[in-house]
């Protein structure tokens, strides 16, 4: 397991890429949360919560629900990743196919806390309007 900041959520992306709950659950706290903007277009039409709490939920919703939606395709393009004690801020732009056979494009920012060497809290930032866009043909 990677000893600095910026090594454990450059890991912890591989660990999503793979969909196995158990690698993805191994790289946050027991008591973990995701915090994603409330009513974002993925939450929506998964009918998933958008503060995910809990190891537990957080690895089913990324190894389970996320393939749903986005079911092929899936690429990440990274464009920075800058760490500070224990805090990392990813900004990226994700594409995929999504179920219906159309394309997803957008920008996201997250804010990994990490606490023991694991990944604590997720902030995440996106375009909400684009991302409703994209998967339901408006915006919200």
């Amino acid at each position: 397991m990677p000893s600095h900041s910026r090594d454990l959520v450059q890991h912890a992306w591989k660990e999503f890429a793979s969909h196995d709950a158990d690698r993805i659950a191994a790289v946050f706290t027991e008591d973990a949360e995701w915090l994603a903007p409330p009513g974002n277009a993925t939450a929506l039409a998964l009918d998933c919560p958008s503060h995910l709490i809990g190891r537990q939920a957080i690895a089913r919703f990324l190894a389970e629900d996320f393939p749903r939606l986005f079911v092929r395709d899936v690429t990440v393009t990274f464009h920075g990743f800058h760490a500070d004690g224990d805090r990392v801020v990813v900004e990226e732009t994700m594409t995929a196919t999504l179920a219906d056979g159309k394309h997803y494009a957008n920008d996201y920012c997250l804010v990994f806390h990490l606490r023991d060497g694991l990944i604590h809290r997720v902030r995440e930032y996106l375009d909400t309007a684009r991302g409703h866009h994209m998967i339901f043909g408006s915006t919200a």
